[in-house]
């Protein structure tokens, strides 16, 4: 193997480091989420998101983008929690093409109340990752981040 070749396969087991602890965090942030808060991992992105916004709201495009996801994914989502009554949409008073979506007081509660599960999960697995080998490198990686 060359140099070159090294280097893809270097970058390659990151990526699969990187996607395998996604994947474990992913898993159990959604079975816990659900169980206790029937909020999805991406519902509860999208509820995170547009509360970073500080009681303004975000467009559509930037919502998809905020959960990884595409457009019509999105207004699919939107409009399952739009039901739920946790977020609301606003056509924009400039552009009638763009609309808006902000969070409702009932979306402001579930994330408030998810947020400890969310969390909690969160720095129990990237603990239990660090006893992984294959993960190590990246869990405390994540938890410098925080410190």
């Amino acid at each position: 193997m060359g140099i070159s070749d090294d280097a893809v396969e270097v970058r390659a087991q990151g990526w699969r480091r990187l996607a395998a602890l996604h994947g474990f965090i992913e898993s159990a942030l959604e079975r816990e989420l659900q169980a206790e808060h029937q909020l999805s991992v991406v519902e509860y992105t999208v509820l995170d998101a547009l509360n970073r916004q500080d009681g303004w709201h975000m467009r559509m495009q930037q919502l998809a983008r905020a959960a990884a996801l595409s457009g019509s994914a999105t207004t699919r989502l939107v409009n399952r929690l739009e039901d739920r009554g946790l977020l609301t949409r606003i056509l924009c008073a400039d552009d009638r093409r763009g609309i808006y979506t902000e969070l409702t007081a009932a979306g402001q509660s579930l994330l408030e109340q998810s947020r400890p599960t969310h969390d909690r999960v969160l720095e129990r697995l990237l603990d239990e990752a660090e006893e992984v080998p294959e993960l190590r490198g990246l869990a405390r990686l994540f938890q410098a981040a925080v410190a």
